[in-house]
């Protein structure tokens, strides 16, 4: 009896179709990922005379990169590990390595989705154009930036088994991230913590997009933000992957 299995290619396209529907189903968080940092983004128009259309999206880009890491996937994952999906999957003659790829490929996506809301958002709403060399590197560096979060809420999810745990520590990283991030990056929260907010995951991701969307500002230091940012996606993504279970009862 012949046994017909499927190659990887076919494998990760059909993985791949069945996440973009889920993903679609649970449109009303996706439009709320992006809902919110586009509202910031109209909200902060006052501060582009004082700051730059560049700090404003760079920002509103960083925010959305942080809900896409920690409220989006790794919420997703723990959900559907707790629901076993993870391990129904595993006894299919499927690679490990085209489940979770598949997820990432989406998470994707959803980073070029974003990036390119804002960008329109800034461009009717604040008047904020830019060249198509700003939009690529923006597009690119976005992409960096998203792995470092994506990588960041693997370690979390690979770490906490329990769902609703996930759910609650994601909140709390990503209000920390974000409040300390928006306020330290405006210079209220005292010399030191500028300091510390200028090199932490928001900082970093948040000035290299900024001159990315501003070429000629990009400098040997914005190279160093590049670095650290990569140097954080490699870490969070190593713990993530050494830590993650397929199974939340293990």
């Amino acid at each position: 009896m012949h046994t017909n299995i499927p190659s990887g290619k076919q494998v990760l396209t059909t993985l791949l179709k069945a996440d973009f529907i889920t993903q679609w189903r649970n449109r009303r968080s996706v439009v709320l990922v992006l809902l919110v940092p586009v509202i910031i983004l109209i909200s902060w128009k006052g501060l582009i005379k004082n700051f730059g259309g560049a700090f404003v999206i760079a920002n509103c880009i960083t925010i959305g990169l942080t809900a896409i890491g920690l409220m989006g996937y790794s919420n997703s994952i723990a959900r559907d590990r707790d629901k076993g999906i993870f391990q129904r999957l595993r006894v299919a003659p499927v690679p490990s390595w085209s489940i979770m790829v598949s997820r990432l490929l989406v998470q994707l996506a959803m980073i070029l989705l974003l990036t390119t809301a804002i960008y329109i958002a800034g461009h009717y709403f604040d008047n904020i154009t830019l060249t198509p060399v700003s939009y690529l590197l923006g597009y690119f560096v976005s992409i960096v930036g998203g792995a470092l979060y994506l990588g960041l809420g693997q370690a979390i999810v690979g770490r906490i088994n329990n769902a609703e745990t996930v759910n609650s520590t994601c909140r709390l990283v990503y209000f920390i991230f974000i409040m300390v991030g928006m306020f330290g990056d405006l210079g209220m929260l005292g010399n030191t913590i500028d300091q510390l907010v200028k090199w932490s995951p928001y900082g970093a991701v948040k000035h290299i997009i900024a001159d990315a969307i501003e070429p000629g500002n990009w400098s040997m230091v914005t190279n160093t933000y590049l670095m650290v940012t990569i140097g954080y996606a490699i870490i969070f993504s190593y713990l993530g992957i050494k830590w993650f279970k397929w199974n939340s009862n293990k």
